[in-house]
């Protein structure tokens, strides 16, 4: 994923930053505790297709 778009690239919901786990393929908003998936090089950035992060993921900030 291109670190330009990243750069544009902010939580649906609280528009707040996203943090970019590679390893996870997941883009991260601490603020709503939510993952949004990334496919295919695509940030899929729906709440419905978010999961949640557990306390210990939201709390580690890892």
């Amino acid at each position: 994923m291109e670190a330009r778009l990243l750069d544009n690239l902010v939580c649906p919901l609280c528009k707040g930053p996203l943090t970019h786990h590679k390893a996870k393929k997941e883009l991260v908003c601490y603020a709503d505790r939510l993952a949004f998936p990334i496919r295919d090089d695509i940030p899929i950035m729906w709440a419905d297709q978010a999961r949640t992060l557990t306390a210990e993921e939201a709390e580690s900030r890892a």
